[in-house]
């Protein structure tokens, strides 16, 4: 196989490489990691949440979630509030603070994403969106793989 035009891979680090350059703006002016951005940026579109709903958006494993969202607690970012039936539970939403953070790096990802697209006229971003959603529906839909 040949890396370099192997599709997943391609994706995998064409994704890594745009979240590294957002990431070096907002992880030196607002001093928060790639985890906890993810986070905050899932519950500034929705939430509450909880941290089950939360890892099913952000591609974290369970113990990157619990540390991110300690440290976002710890700093005042985001708040937890406890299910009053099932202590176990808990829903998550972003306090004041986290929403004013929120709001400032909003602006600054939609810059780069637009700084990123540039590369492209209106009609291939058109197309570079339906390709993306077919590719999605695509995913959902194949079997698991198992080799045994």
């Amino acid at each position: 196989m040949e890396l370099a035009s192997f599709l997943p891979y391609r994706f995998s680090v064409l994704t890594n490489d745009i979240s590294k350059s957002i990431a070096s703006i907002y992880s030196k002016r607002f001093h928060i990691s790639i985890q906890e951005w993810r986070i905050i940026a899932n519950l500034g579109d929705r939430q509450p949440l909880s941290a089950n709903e939360i890892g099913a958006h952000v591609n974290l494993d369970k113990v990157q979630i619990s540390r991110a969202l300690n440290k976002l607690i710890d700093k005042g970012l985001v708040l937890r509030t406890l299910d009053k039936v099932d202590k176990r539970k808990s829903s998550l939403r972003l306090s004041r603070k986290g929403h004013r953070l929120y709001e400032k790096i909003v602006p600054i990802a939609l810059e780069r994403e637009r700084q990123l697209l540039a590369a492209l006229n209106r009609q291939e971003q058109a197309q570079l969106n339906r390709i993306l959603d077919k590719l999605e529906q695509r995913v959902r839909a194949l079997p698991d793989i198992n080799p045994e």
